[in-house]
């Protein structure tokens, strides 16, 4: 079992002798459990974070983390110098995070369409117009005020559209990246993107609109 910090906090205490990035991998490829150890306390935190962004349940998120710690150095051989290692793990585990959300879903899918603007035959839009509060999902996620707000409402997306948001706005992956690891093309990335934030949007509009009136 690997330990992660309780807190979801990133360890720094980081021994002085842990080398590069280039001489940590050596020592990965050469079974160095010392390693494996550095590693799990210097990404565990942060991996933690992000696997509780993408699945509700905690001990769901932790066994994510476990799994990609596994994954990742059982084909540490396949890792390439030309990107960096961080960012290696932090691919495997949203993968291990999509693979759980796969697993695990049981029924249909609530419909979204209610969320959405609805338009005239003219193009004027039926439903009355959000009130002009700016700001990405992410740049909302950094104002402690707003913080807990957008994630219960990123948190009430059905699942297909919630992952897309959460690859492309949260952990800003690229269109080619969410396409590969969703299993779908880069177009329909796009497509439940617009309509993840055109969905989100109108779930903080309630929030938003008392703030802006006050």
């Amino acid at each position: 079992m690997i330990e992660l910090d309780p807190a979801g906090k990133r360890e720094v205490n980081i021994p002085s002798n842990a080398g590069g990035e280039e001489a940590l991998v050596a020592r990965l490829r050469n079974g160095d459990e010392t390693a494996f150890e550095l590693v799990v306390r210097r990404e565990g935190g942060r991996l933690l974070a992000v696997a509780r962004r993408f699945l509700r349940n905690e001990e769901d998120a932790r066994d994510a983390v476990q799994d990609a710690f596994l994954s990742a150095f059982r084909s540490i051989e396949s890792f390439g110098q030309g990107s960096r290692f961080s960012t290696w793990l932090h691919r495997i585990l949203i993968n291990a995070c999509l693979m759980k959300l796969r697993s695990s879903r049981r029924r249909a899918e609530d419909s979204i369409e209610d969320l959405l603007p609805k338009f005239q035959e003219d193009g004027h839009q039926v439903n009355h117009p959000n009130p002009p509060w700016e700001g990405s999902a992410e740049e909302l996620l950094a104002r402690s005020e707003t913080r807990e707000i957008v994630r219960r409402c990123i948190d009430k997306l059905p699942e297909t559209y919630r992952s897309v948001l959460l690859l492309r706005d949260i952990e800003e992956l690229t269109t080619e990246d969410a396409a590969r690891l969703l299993g779908v093309t880069e177009n329909a990335v796009k497509i439940r993107l617009h309509r993840a934030r055109q969905a989100l949007r109108t779930l903080l509009d309630p929030t938003f609109r008392r703030a802006f009136a006050s």
